[in-house]
């Protein structure tokens, strides 16, 4: 356990994954290769699991609403070596936050029974009633997938290919005339991938189809909803280049991959956690100046580079935030 608070520390004072990088933060009179054959020995056999990890955030995160989440891949490559990672993150106050994961055995595209086993595992932690909607883009689709879903009630709201069968013809068929940004069509209770669903049909800025269908919420909602997918992709920037350099790690083994997610997960969720009720301006498009993320990570690493008289104080404080009686109750702000 206390190697395993050393490494959180480690990451958010190095900002990268590397075993080297890692050593240096730890403290201690240990020589930095023995340090480094401890975190070696930590990713090979640590128990570190990951619903564990999902249990804490969710507890950390708590939310009187029903909850929404995004699932999407994110991968990376080592020479000729794939690491693809399954992410399903869950929505907190603006921000995607990692729950569970699953690490692929190939590059490409998840399987639907990878998908499925994957929010079995939630579902053991969640109630479906506790599910507002699942966003997810094209890649996620397919009739035993969506009906999969539905079989354990959960609701999604999924961006459909042009090429997708809604009430027996191609979705892109149903934008017929309509030119990019002219118009947007909504359909109400029409049938998708054997189930009743809601449909919203219209162009982006850059002239691509964007068909949307959800069985989670109203047609004239779909598009406001399905923008918060983004979210999850801001969370993959911020665990590579914008935040813990992920892809500089050489680790490739799917168990020693998952460790080091587990702890991404948990300093990710602290940085949040300080970052979230931070002051910053607003830009003219209305976003904010930086992320929550970048906020409460520049925060920990200033405290945590000093530990000395009130700044030691000040990072004491801050680890209180791991207690859940301290995070505060649903708000929603922009990530």
């Amino acid at each position: 356990m206390e190697l395993l608070a050393l490494l959180v520390l480690a990451l958010i004072g190095a900002k990268d994954v590397r075993h080297a990088a890692l050593a240096e933060r730890c403290s201690g009179n240990a020589q930095t290769a023995s340090i480094i054959r401890q975190i070696e020995r930590f990713f090979h056999q640590h128990p570190l699991c990951p619903l564990d990890v999902a249990r804490l955030v969710l507890a950390l995160l708590p939310d009187v609403k029903r909850r929404e989440f995004s699932l999407d891949r994110t991968n990376w490559k080592l020479g000729k070596t794939d690491v693809n990672a399954l992410v399903l993150a869950v929505h907190w106050r603006g921000v995607a936050v990692p729950l569970l994961f699953e690490l692929l055995p190939h590059s490409g595209n998840s399987s639907t029974s990878t998908r499925l086993a994957l929010f079995d595992e939630a579902l053991t932690l969640l109630d479906c009633c506790d599910v507002a909607t699942i966003y997810a883009d094209r890649e996620f689709i397919g009739q035993a997938w969506i009906q999969g879903l539905a079989e354990r009630g959960l609701p999604i709201t999924v961006r459909l290919r042009v090429d997708t069968r809604i009430e027996g013809l191609p979705a892109g068929e149903w934008l017929g005339d309509v030119q990019p940004g002219k118009k947007v069509i909504l359909l109400d209770s029409l049938e998708v991938y054997g189930l009743p669903m809601n449909v919203v049909l219209t162009w982006t800025n850059q002239g691509e189809p964007l068909i949307v269908a959800s069985n989670a919420t109203a047609a004239r909602q779909i598009l406001k909803g399905y923008g918060k997918r983004w979210k999850i992709e801001c969370l993959f920037r911020a665990l590579k280049t914008k935040g813990f350099n992920l892809e500089n790690t050489h680790m490739t083994l799917p168990g020693h991959v998952k460790r080091l997610l587990c702890l991404l997960t948990l300093a990710y969720v602290w940085c949040v956690l300080v970052g979230i009720d931070q002051d910053i301006a607003i830009k003219k498009h209305g976003r904010r100046a930086w992320s929550v993320v970048t906020l409460g990570l520049r925060s920990l690493v200033r405290v945590y580079s000093r530990q000395v008289g009130a700044s030691a104080d000040e990072l004491l404080h801050l680890i209180r935030l791991w207690t859940p009686h301290q995070t505060m109750e649903a708000e929603t702000v922009g990530y």
